[in-house]
């Protein structure tokens, strides 16, 4: 009963927090205000700001956040017992993590989606903005070395998740159209991609596991090329396209297969099968650990990253979540809400390389079946022994690699699917496809944010090319792939894992770095400290700590084991991360109540504003394009030959149709038969073109609607747009952005 009593107590916290702490700081300390313009609206070009549901966001921000960094780290961390692991997870996510993912996605927000690196350039000082571009870059290339290896090492561990992995691409792009172009329904299409995904985790498992000829290193190898070319495609395309989709029907399968391991480990803990207490010891005695183990202080909160306090996440949170919130009020859903939901998904890790390895250990044969592990007297391995079996208290720290961590946690989880009639082999498949699945979406949102950080660096720099985001994404993605290609501790192809003792330190460093710009925005604006000014001491002593243990201890130490490659890396990130933290201390004194330098005015945004309580007829407005004698040709070319607007049957009695002209509307005029704003009723329905070229606004009571890609801009009786909306749409673009107010 301890297990199902761990999780219950657990899963309550979580919920008790979200609707109290969460919500003190939505409504008391950042005063979120659904009235406000966002970023997603203010420079809207649907590629990577785009207004997206909070349900679909949060599916693309959790799934972004929760990679294999909430598996792996805390399958490694039970080795110090199941106990200081639990505690941390719990009280990080709550205190820690969800306050760090939601301060940087406000912060963010509110600085029209910048990343923290360039926010920090005007809140703390613009050297500080280049310190922390060039941490997040070499963070970024180490997360792009390790989790690319990471995939390929699932991929081939277990082939059966291959299929359903690859299915949800084209999936996902069918809905992205579907949603984004067609204005269709999610409802639907969201439970079909379901049954789909979940029939291809079913053939993978019994007719069609899909893995590569060739030995485990070439295996790995060509599964890394294919999934760094797959990141490159995923960072250049619009987020609506394919990234956002595939996390929002990622993030479903996911919740599914949570929800059934919530089931298994219910039915598991009221049965007694799963025995937390007998399985594992809940704080392991110093002599009982293997070779080489750190200590516990400082390494557990650097081991036990993403399911408690991760920095990765403050690059999810500013990089393209606060690039698509719809309003204000989202954002505790998105950031707050995924944390937890993330600190849940690392209980169920803890209980599963637990109590679920304790219900029985098995091995997986040739032909893809799995059999119980026997003890030398002939029987099942199950509770304490089956826990040793893994983490063998004989073995070496450092030698506890992928396999086993997260051998531990598919095969604990697939015990506790047992519990409630689920096959061990499909709930093998079930629980790889969901490491597998966070492993990928994870892999090309680093991708996308490498791109941002690099393409930030090069303005910085002035290094034109690299401003172009494939060259930035190609850039990216080469420096993950050449790492990860360097011989390593298992030959060619393992590279990225040399570089895998740096990630949690650094990872964590970051996390502290985010609190330091959370302070900054707050400092300034006179707000309470307190519930950030705490973590961010703690999460840039305790890793600074651990990262100077790591490069100069006799226990672990790079330099005095000649690992010069990972001690060069480590003492380039603690130089950069303490200069930073210099920098920081210098100015906080100076700046509280001091509000920083306002972010310049958006080009082109000259609008116009109908009178309020009824629409008129205004002149049309275009300021600050210019544009060619044969563009404004074709334009008129294209007015002369197309229709209007159609008018629907809810629309009320009389509506406005507007034509926005630029400066060069006398040109326009001399060419000819350019239309007037008129008024129409429903009853004046024109035909509609099929092409999609260019569009008009519709102005009305209440409303403004793009009737280009059918999208409501906003409620209200003051309505404006910018028309460069207009003009791209012409020209086959992306329009930039749709304002309403």
């Amino acid at each position: 009963m301890l297990t199902l009593a761990v999780t219950i107590v657990s899963f309550a916290a979580f919920i008790i927090a979200y609707n109290t702490y969460g919500c003190w700081l939505s409504t008391k300390v950042f005063g979120l205000d659904d009235s406000a313009e966002m970023p997603s609206q203010q420079l809207r070009d649907d590629v990577d700001y785009v207004p997206t549901r909070k349900s679909v966001l949060f599916g693309h921000h959790f799934t972004s956040i929760a990679g294999t960094g909430p598996i792996v780290g805390p399958a490694i961390a039970v080795f110090w017992g199941w106990l200081p692991a639990l505690i941390w997870v719990v009280l990080g996510s709550i205190f820690v993590g969800a306050v760090h993912d939601f301060g940087a996605l406000v912060v963010s927000m509110r600085n029209r989606g910048q990343t923290l690196g360039e926010v920090a350039g005007r809140l703390i000082s613009r050297r500080a903005r280049i310190l922390f571009l060039l941490i997040l870059f070499f963070a970024l290339t180490v997360v792009l070395a390790i989790f690319g290896l990471v995939i390929a090492g699932v991929f081939r561990m277990y082939p059966e998740s291959v299929l359903s992995v690859w299915v949800a691409m084209p999936v996902a792009i069918a809905i992205g159209y579907h949603v984004y172009r067609r204005n269709g329904t999610l409802l639907i299409p969201s439970l079909l991609a379901l049954v789909i995904l979940y029939g291809c985790v079913w053939l993978g498992v019994y007719h069609l596991p899909i893995s590569l000829p060739g030995s485990a290193n070439t295996q790995t190898i060509v599964w890394t090329f294919i999934l760094m070319a797959y990141c490159f495609a995923a960072s250049v395309m619009p987020v609506w396209l394919l990234l956002q989709p595939r996390d929002y029907i990622n993030s479903h399968q996911l919740v599914v297969a949570l929800a059934l391991l919530i089931g298994g480990v219910a039915v598991a803990g009221i049965t007694n099968r799963a025995d937390l207490a007998g399985s594992a010891p809940a704080i392991v005695a110093a002599d009982e650990l293997p070779a080489n183990t750190p200590p516990i202080w400082p390494f557990l909160f650097i081991t036990v990253a993403c399911g408690a306090c991760s920095g990765f996440h403050c690059l999810v949170s500013s990089g393209t979540s606060s690039k698509q919130l719809a309003c204000e009020s989202d954002s505790q859903f998105v950031a707050y809400g995924s944390m937890l939901m993330e600190g849940a998904l690392a209980v169920l890790v803890i209980l599963a390389c637990c109590a679920g390895l304790g219900m029985g250990r098995y091995q997986k044969a040739d032909d893809g079946t799995w059999t119980p592990m026997v003890s030398a007297a002939g029987e099942q391995l199950t509770g304490r022994a089956a826990w040793r079996q893994t983490y063998d208290a004989q073995g070496d720290w450092d030698k506890f690699r992928l396999p086993q961590t997260v051998g531990a946690f598919v095969e604990g989880s697939a015990n506790f699917l047992t519990a409630i009639g689920v096959p061990l082999k499909l709930g093998v498949g079930i629980v790889a496809v969901l490491v597998a699945c966070f492993a990928a979406t994870t892999l090309d949102s680093a991708t996308r944010l490498q791109r941002y950080v690099i393409q930030e660096l090069a303005t910085t720099f002035h290094v034109v090319p690299l401003q172009n985001k494939y060259a930035a994404t190609g850039l990216a993605v080469s420096l993950g792939l050449l790492i990860a290609m360097l011989p390593g501790p298992s030959g060619y192809g393992t590279g990225g894992l040399l570089l895998w003792p740096l990630f949690g330190a650094t990872n964590q460093m970051l996390a502290g770095l985010a609190f330091m710009v959370i302070v900054f925005y707050l400092v300034r604006r006179g707000k309470p400290l307190w519930f950030a000014m705490i973590p961010a001491i703690f999460m840039l002593i305790v890793p600074t700590y651990g990262l100077i243990m790591q490069l100069f201890g006799n226990n672990p130490g790079f330099f005095s084991q000649q690992k010069y490659l990972l001690g060069t890396v480590g003492a380039i990130i603690l130089a950069l991360q303490v200069w930073m933290i210099i920098e920081c201390i210098i100015l906080l004194p100076r700046v509280r109540g001091v509000l920083e330098e306002a972010l310049p005015p958006l080009k082109n945004r000259e609008t116009v504003p109908t009178p309020e309580g009824h629409f008129q007829p205004v002149e049309g407005v275009w300021t600050g394009l210019n544009k060619s004698a044969d563009q404004c040709s074709s334009l008129a070319a294209a007015i002369k030959t197309r229709t209007f607007v159609r008018a629907d049957q809810d629309y009320p009695d009389q509506v406005i149709v507007k034509l926005w002209l630029p400066p060069l509307a006398a040109t326009y005029l001399a060419i000819g038969e350019i239309p007037t704003p008129s008024f129409v009723t429903p009853s004046d329905i024109f035909a509609e073109t099929e092409s999609r070229e260019w569009e008009w606004l519709v102005l009305r009571a209440g409303s403004m609607f793009c009737q280009s890609c059918r999208y409501r801009l906003g409620r209200g009786s003051t309505q404006h747009a910018t028309v460069d909306h207009w003009w791209s749409r012409i020209y086959r673009k992306p329009h930039r952005r749709c304002r309403a107010e």
